[in-house]
């Protein structure tokens, strides 16, 4: 059981004049012819119209168990050994012939073993003639009134056909008729008695629905593909007996031995079909003049004698039926000249070569090496249609290898839907044949489920259908008798002189009574001829008009079917656009998406390179704010430790004149102590205590060997410099005496680059809350430098505290209730003024720095 047909997968390329909605399948048609001899044995048998069988023969035990195998094989039609040639053209080459004379493309193959019927299918037998003379004649009887004059198409090597006028058609055949020897046959030719029982077919056959307003011509071509090598057998050969001719092997070749031409190449078309280049076509008239051409080149195939048949064709022979039409122009005259509506069909008749093993022909030598081309070019043909029949029923696409032999690659466009093809398969039934018959039934059996796109119908030009025949009607009669009116007035009798010269003159009114009675004779006459014209007018221009109806019948009925196929293509193109509109819509979606993204993409990377500048900036800023640091740090260092250095000098110092005090009261307590007291000592008055106060600072200092400290004062190192001074809008003013001035200063809340640009030295004024709860005000003090970035640094050198102390809380004791200690010192200051001389001692005769804070407190007054 053969299984499911499904439809073709759609190609990447739609050619033109194909449709991939409407496909038929390749018509494979089987012969059986009958047997050479009554008694050999048979292997085939007809079951019935669509089915054959194969029996094992004697000998061809195939099964383990020793039954013979027996094997049914369908087929379209299946015409057994009575069917006659007519019967076979009816069904194979009748459709094929008629769709070449509507502007379709055919292709029929005869397939089988040497001695099948193969030639005698195709070419025929006297008295017999085969499907190639039918087709011609049925191709003539149809267009036999409608040709075009010879050399009105021209054909060109583009596998196109040009249009040329009257005037070059005449002139050229003209020429053709001055040449000695015409390679077109004539029309006028005797026929050739070795084919004419071939052509000369009895049944007359016509296509139908020809179209009337058209002309036509016919070019027919033969070629032969042997060795895989293709070979114009219409080619003519010019024989020059003085030059030698040169053969394969370099050496020259006897005038007797016939010289090969030379071989063809397969070019494509602007339309992408394939076409032999350089191939002869002849345009011929007749089937007689087509039947001729092709018997010239028969007599040029290779035909070899081998074991099987002493006339086997040892190539495949291609005979090309090409049909050009071009419509009339609006007049109906002349040919329309316009290329583009040229309609142009071809029907491919070919005869395969012999498919048999190569032992049974007992070839050796160049048979050996022929055979083995033809089996090649029959294997290819089959892998063409295994690939085909694959991608039709499991939906793949591989590619068909079409071009490993040149008959796939010349038929190529027949499969992708250029034509119909119709395979009609020869069997020989004797049972010498059965393996060869087998495997041409397999071959068989692939080809006829392989589906081929239909071809369209052809385009109207668009002019007015029966231009031909009205203008017969308007330019004249069609036949060539003439009317009887136009002889009744040629016959017309003339009148007879009316002059009466004599009285008694009794000729001349009787004769021109009689004439005037036969001219109303003749005037009745032609009256009567005018009604029976008028009749058969009326008869014609009804008949004319029946026949108009029923082309408009006819159109119409196409118009809807045409209307039919447009709303489904037009179904199919709204299924298409709508999928088209989603596609779009999807596409544009994602666009928008990959925009999205590319722009948020585009932000990232542009704010990680922000980031990153950012960062490396950040890591300079450190690296320099480290560097700049490490050096503070260095230069505080530094700095403290000689400020610590000072303190320490400076409190030793302090310690020194403080035992040297305690001496000095301690020299005074003891005079005192030591001196007799007669009565109650008297309080020294002030200028007494002054005295006294300056006779002890005039005392040698304790300390001679201290070496002298610089003095340095506040405020002394911004003389002639410019300051920023800086006061934060939380400042508090005191009351205290000592109250910072800065001269020559800018005076600001908040530092700033500007100020800090136009002055020298920077001083901050910091206040704070001291432990006691009093005010302590800092004057943080620093130069200000520029550095290599164009900005400005500070950099702190020093730091002045003013802080202000109230004394009370502290409570005075009398001088004579203090009581001297157990070790000799005393626990408190008693009197004031003596602290404040000490302090104003102290100040004066110090060599303290400006760092140094001085603790005096101010005189109160007694109330």
């Amino acid at each position: 059981m053969k299984p499911a047909r499904t439809k073709t997968p759609r190609k990447p390329l739609v050619k033109k004049g194909s449709q991939t909605s409407l496909k038929d399948p390749v018509g494979v048609y089987c012969r059986v012819r009958p047997l050479s001899f009554p008694d050999q044995e048979c292997c085939i048998e007809v079951i019935n119209n669509t089915t054959v069988q194969l029996h094992t023969p004697e000998g061809y035990r195939l099964n383990r168990n020793g039954d013979y195998k027996e094997t049914q094989y369908s087929f379209k039609q299946v015409f057994g050994t009575h069917t006659t040639q007519k019967e076979l053209f009816d069904v194979v080459a009748n459709p094929l012939v008629d769709d070449l004379i509507h502007g379709k493309n055919g292709l029929l193959f005869t397939y089988g073993v040497t001695g099948s019927g193969k030639t005698y299918t195709m070419t025929g037998s006297p008295g017999e003639g085969g499907l190639l003379p039918r087709c011609l004649d049925m191709i003539f009887n149809s267009i036999g009134s409608f040709q075009a004059k010879r050399y009105v198409f021209k054909s060109n090597d583009r596998n196109s056909m040009d249009i040329q006028c009257e005037v070059d058609a005449l002139l050229e055949r003209q020429k053709r008729e001055g040449m000695p020897n015409p390679k077109t046959p004539s029309s006028k030719r005797q026929v050739d008695p070795e084919f004419a029982d071939m052509i000369n077919v009895k049944d007359f056959c016509k296509a139908e629905e020809v179209d009337e307003d058209s002309v036509y011509g016919v070019f027919v071509s033969y070629i032969e593909i042997y060795n895989n090598y293709i070979y114009d057998l219409l080619e003519e050969v010019p024989f020059d007996p003085i030059k030698p001719k040169w053969n394969s092997c370099s050496t020259p070749m006897r005038n007797t031995d016939l010289v090969p031409p030379q071989s063809k190449l397969l070019r494509e078309d602007k339309n992408h079909n394939m076409y032999v280049a350089g191939c002869t076509e002849v345009e011929v008239k007749s089937t007689e003049e087509a039947f001729e051409v092709f018997w010239r080149g028969q007599k040029k195939r290779r035909i070899a004698n081998t074991h099987l048949n002493r006339e086997s064709s040892r190539s495949h022979s291609v005979f090309n039926i090409k049909l050009v039409q071009a419509p009339l122009d609006a007049d109906g005259d002349n040919v329309l000249q316009e290329k583009e509506q040229i309609t142009i069909s071809q029907l491919s008749l070919v005869d395969l070569a012999g498919s048999e093993r190569t032992n049974r022909t007992k070839a050796e030598g160049n048979r050996l090496r022929e055979a083995g081309n033809i089996n090649q070019s029959l294997m290819t043909l089959r892998t063409c249609m295994e690939v085909l029949r694959e991608n039709q029923m499991y939906g793949t696409n591989k590619m068909v290898p079409y071009r490993d032999s040149k008959l796939t690659h010349l038929f190529k466009n027949y499969f992708d839907g250029e034509g119909k093809v119709r395979l009609i398969v020869c069997v020989n039934p004797k049972a010498e044949d059965y393996e060869e018959s087998l495997q041409v039934m397999r071959f068989a059996e692939v080809t006829q489920e392989v589906e081929v796109a239909r071809p369209v119908d052809k385009a109207i030009c668009g002019l007015t259908p029966g231009r031909r025949y009205r203008n017969q009607a308007r330019g004249g009669p069609v036949g060539d008798e003439p009317l009887v009116t136009e002889v009744i007035l040629q016959s017309f009798p003339p009148l007879p002189s009316c002059e009466i010269l004599d009285v008694n003159d009794e000729q001349t009114l009787p004769r021109l009574i009689e004439a005037l009675e036969k001219r109303h004779h003749l005037r009745q006459m032609m009256i009567d001829e005018f009604s029976k014209q008028s009749i058969t007018f009326k008869a014609l221009l009804q008949e004319f008009d029946n026949a108009v109806l029923n082309k408009d019948n006819y159109i119409q009925g196409k118009l809807s079917e045409k209307e039919k196929v447009i709303s489904g293509q037009k179904l199919e193109i709204e299924r298409l656009e709508k999928k088209n509109k989603t596609l779009e819509y999807k596409i544009e979606i994602l666009e928008k998406t990959t925009t999205i993204y590319e722009e948020d993409k585009r932000t990232l990377q542009q704010e990680l390179e922000t980031q990153n500048q950012k960062l490396q900036r950040q890591f300079s800023d450190k690296r320099r704010l480290e560097a700049r640091l490490q050096g503070m740090v260095t230069e505080t260092t530094m700095k403290w430790e000689k400020e610590c250095e000072r303190r320490v000098a400076a409190k030793q110092l302090e310690m020194q004149n403080k035992l040297w005090v305690k001496d000095e009261k301690l020299k005074q307590l003891k005079a005192i102590v030591t001196e007799p007291k007669t009565e109650k000592p008297e309080r020294p008055s002030r200028e007494r205590d002054r005295e006294k106060v300056s006779q002890r600072s005039v005392s040698p200092s304790p300390l001679p060997n201290v070496p002298p400290i610089r003095l340095r004062h506040r405020r002394s190192r911004s003389a002639g410099d410019r300051w920023v001074d800086h006061k934060p809008a939380s400042n508090v003013q005191t009351e205290t005496v000592m109250q910072p001035h800065v001269p020559h200063a800018i005076t600001v809340s908040v530092a700033n680059e500007k100020a800090l640009a136009k002055c020298e030295k920077y001083m901050l004024t910091h206040q704070e809350l001291a432990s006691d709860g009093e005010i302590e005000t800092k004057l943080i003090k620093g130069d200000v430098y520029k550095t290599r970035g164009g900005g400005q640094s500070v950099q702190f050198t020093e730091v002045e505290t003013l802080k202000q102390e109230s004394p009370t809380g502290r409570k005075r004791r009398s001088p004579t209730a203090a009581p001297a200690q157990p070790d000799g010192t005393e626990s408190e200051w008693t009197d004031v003024e003596t602290r404040c001389a000490v302090a104003v001692e102290m100040k004066a005769g110090s060599l303290l720095g400006p760092g140094y804070q001085h603790h005096a407190q101010p005189k109160r007054k007694k109330p």
